[in-house]
């Protein structure tokens, strides 16, 4: 479910009219919505009520302070990929004895921060990495948790880029190495086995490829225990899709991937640890655009927006399907056809081709729906476009909880090298 809606003709996030933004905040603009996030994460929590577990919102999906704290009141805790996500997480409140830190690239320094302050637990994906950890938990005087992450070779995601547990994917320990790397980490020092992890891929539409992995992953679980290995954690990941758009598929609901769970993992005896992202914030967001113009082509039509792919790069990265729905409430006798472009200066600054939608024009508002995740925090600044700033709606109150930049602010991180001086033939603007 998500809280945007038509009231009178004009879509509204919750109470606040998204016109309203647009005039007093600009656009492009990115709105998310309190009660969404709020009502995503309860139908998630809730499922799992009644099991030892953590819910360890992944902040790649977005990494606002704002949302983070939004969602640290709910209690959940948070699955981070670096020492940038770490401290995100930790101004918002999110306590970092509910932070796991995954990423096949932790640095020395970002496995040092992590241990002074002291996060619940290091999914390691490499034996390099578990060497490295040691010797900083050597270095620091302490003792560092760790679940080795483990590739179950299991096919799952909605596209190529997002799939992560087969073995040719750079993610985790090889399935028939896991053993002895485990002996190996309970050989080290530094090193403290406590769980098991592993993650197989994103925007996941289906049980089977979670009922796969949770099979073979408990056996290892009970293979590791006969072995004298202390496993009192399971972490089975994110992956959990949404629908994007009214006739996309429907992915099953967290009630359904919840029963599965604990069908699958009722004689384990572990605390449960999950890491969803995209089923929390993806239909809590919608990136709000305006209409630049309609170009008449020779044999298709483009409506241009002033949105481009650095702010949205979803559909040129992944092919990925948006809704997109005009502010206005249109008229649906009269439609057209058109691919919807940005201004970058690339051909894949396209969102959408062939897309039938009302007639528009020039100076009108759209918003390209389900952006609440992998929008903001995938953002750049390529053609020195500024960021898009980011709203969080909560009920009839809007705040804007990250300010767009202006292009002196992007300018003034640069400096010419003394051997390049400025000379007369340099403009300022």
């Amino acid at each position: 479910m998500r809280h945007f809606d038509y009231q009178n003709g004009e879509m509204f996030a919750e109470d606040v009219p998204l016109s309203r933004i647009a005039a007093e905040v600009g656009t492009p603009v990115y709105v998310y919505s309190t009660a969404t996030f709020t009502r995503h994460y309860n139908v998630f929590a809730d499922s799992f009520a009644d099991t030892k577990s953590l819910i360890a919102y992944s902040v790649k999906a977005n990494s606002n302070i704002a949302v983070l704290a939004t969602l640290a009141q709910l209690g959940a805790g948070a699955d981070v990929v670096s020492v940038g996500e770490l401290k995100r997480a930790l101004m918002a409140g999110i306590p970092a004895d509910r932070i796991v830190f995954s990423g096949v690239g932790k640095t020395r320094a970002e496995m040092r921060a992590a241990l002074e302050v002291g996060i619940r637990v290091f999914n390691v994906e490499s034996l390099a990495e578990l060497r490295v950890l040691n010797e900083v938990a050597a270095d620091t005087g302490k003792t560092a948790p760790v679940a080795f992450r483990v590739n179950p070779d299991v096919t799952a995601g909605g596209h190529a880029k997002i799939s992560t547990g087969k073995k040719e994917n750079k993610f985790g320990i090889a399935w028939s190495q896991a053993e002895s790397a485990y002996a190996e980490a309970a050989a080290l020092p530094g090193i403290e086995i406590v769980g098991v992890d592993v993650h197989i891929g994103s925007q996941i539409s289906d049980l089977a490829p979670f009922e796969a992995a949770i099979v073979k992953v408990a056996g290892l679980i009970k293979k590791l225990r006969a072995a004298g290995h202390t496993i009192s954690s399971f972490d089975i990941g994110g992956g959990l899709g949404i629908p994007y758009g009214n006739n996309a598929a429907v992915p099953p609901p967290p009630s359904e991937y919840a029963a599965l769970v604990k069908r699958l993992t009722a004689d384990l005896n572990v605390e449960m640890i999950f890491e969803p992202g995209r089923m929390i914030a993806g239909n809590s967001g919608v990136l709000l655009s305006e209409v630049l113009y309609v170009k008449r082509g020779e044999d298709r039509d483009f409506l241009i927006i002033d949105a481009a792919m650095n702010d949205l790069l979803r559909p040129a990265l992944y092919d990925a399907y948006h809704e997109i729905e005009a502010v206005q409430q249109p008229d649906l006798d009269k439609m057209e056809t058109y691919d919807v472009v940005g201004p970058i200066c690339e051909s894949g600054d396209t969102f959408t081709k062939g897309r039938e939608m009302p007639a528009l024009e020039s100076g009108d508002l759209i918003v390209l729906h389900s952006a609440g995740a992998y929008g903001a925090a995938q953002a750049s600044q390529y053609n020195t476009r500024p960021l898009v700033p980011e709203v969080l709606v909560n009920g009839s109150d809007y705040s804007v909880i990250r300010a767009r930049p202006t292009v002196e602010d992007i300018l003034k991180t640069e400096s010419l090298p003394n051997w390049l001086t400025k000379d007369e033939n340099v403009t300022d603007i």
